[in-house]
């Protein structure tokens, strides 16, 4: 089927929004999506008709809970999980990450090691990083290949000893937009899928992984983070929490009063992608749904993924960081970052962004990417990021930006 994106952008209110008249063209998604109206009434509706805290007897609490339930059963559809309890939900990705790598620290002696990837954003690094300098943990570095853009199965396997404790990277790349192999990679491993979680479908039981990690305001919900871990694991671990909550899971790994209705607005986002796979044709369950929403979504997003990449690549002096290759689209998520010699990427940035193009440079947190690639970090990248709610001639227009400004910027310097 054609994608239906006129319908798709109907439902988000934001796409229609204009400052002094003139359109915004929203390229910064690999930061953060837009949100369609029905997540936006989720969370209004649960503010004003079920607002309380959890553990009552009386109509709003009891609510509320049912609010909490629904959107852990609603992730547990979105990721392929055996059970809701799997589901662990939080403030966001990086404070998640801190939270479990504590407590798995707790399992962790002196010398153990553990191997982290030059690929992966700080949320997935930092943390671990401190860990092992607080415990005496031995870290290991995985490098990305710079000609297949991915971390290397036999990179990894060379790292891997007895000693090795847990591995943690990511499943698509913020900068170069690579998907990892994660499946071939897996060994105790946490999976940074941020970036892969708008644009393809995740199913955690086949990965084979252990934890996997997401953040709902990068697939259109609320700023939430979401972590999956695998119930035998899990099971096992303890973590830092107050004496008297509650030890079931997922709770005992919920710190403090839950975000209720932000987790209503996750539920209707993931509804979001249940009802583009209906609108798709789909008329099974809403895993089901989500998955056909993913086949259409991708095939409208690739598309449009190299037409940015092809139309950059005319650009003498510009070097795209990341897959360029036709026959390999299906590798990488739909953002592009890219420098151009002898220019600053925040001048560039500066010049679209005031052109009502809204989209970021710099290191956007891949910290050991632009390290590996010898890219001084306090320049960066100009990154652009493509969701299924942008249009071809959003594309024509930013490409027509980019090769403008660029023209303009050498001709100031010349």
């Amino acid at each position: 089927m054609n994608f239906p994106v006129e319908a798709v952008r109907e439902k988000f209110p934001a796409l229609f929004l204009t400052d002094k008249g003139r359109r915004r063209i929203y390229l910064d998604n690999p930061a953060g999506t837009q949100v369609p109206q029905a997540v936006a009434d989720a969370v209004s509706r649960c503010l004003l008709t079920t607002n309380a805290n959890l553990g009552g007897y009386f109509e709003t609490t009891l609510a509320a809970q049912q609010v909490v339930d629904e959107a852990h059963q609603a992730m547990a559809d979105f990721l392929g999980s055996a059970s809701p309890e799997e589901i662990i939900i939080g403030a966001n990705m990086t404070t998640l990450t801190y939270h479990m790598s504590r407590t798995l620290g707790r399992t962790m002696q002196p010398g153990d090691e553990i191997i982290l990837t030059r690929m992966d954003h700080e949320g997935n690094v930092s943390p671990w990083l401190q860990l092992a300098e607080d415990l005496g943990l031995v870290v290991r570095w995985l490098p990305f290949d710079e000609k297949s853009w991915q971390v290397e199965e036999a990179t990894l396997a060379g790292l891997l000893s007895e000693k090795t404790r847990l591995v943690a990277l990511n499943y698509a790349s913020n900068l170069t937009g690579s998907i990892n192999r994660v499946k071939a990679l897996t060994a105790l491993v946490y999976v940074d899928a941020v970036q892969f979680a708008p644009h393809g479908l995740i199913d955690v039981q086949e990965l084979g992984c252990d934890f996997l990690i997401c953040s709902a305001y990068k697939f259109f919900g609320p700023h939430m983070g979401i972590l999956w871990g695998r119930r035998d694991v899990i099971d096992d671990l303890q973590p830092y929490k107050c004496r008297c909550s509650s030890n079931g899971l997922p709770e005992r790994f919920e710190l403090g009063t839950p975000q209720i209705e932000l987790m209503a607005g996750l539920t209707a986002a993931v509804d979001y992608f249940a009802d583009l796979g209906a609108a798709a044709g789909e008329g099974g369950s809403r895993r089901q749904k989500i998955a056909k929403a993913f086949a259409v979504s991708i095939a409208y997003e690739n598309p449009l993924a190299q037409q940015l990449i092809d139309g950059l690549s005319d650009i003498e002096g510009l070097t795209i960081r990341g897959i360029t290759d036709p026959k390999r689209l299906g590798e990488r998520v739909p953002t592009v970052s890219f420098t151009v010699d002898g220019i600053v990427p925040e001048t560039i940035v500066r010049q679209m962004n005031a052109e009502n193009i809204f989209l970021w440079s710099g290191h956007n947190y891949a910290w050991e990417i632009v390290h590996q690639l010898g890219i001084p970090a306090e320049h960066g990248v100009v990154r652009i990021g493509i969701a299924h709610y942008n249009t071809a001639a959003e594309i024509d227009e930013t490409l027509e930006s980019v090769h403008r400004v660029i023209a303009m910027l050498r001709q100031q310097r010349s």
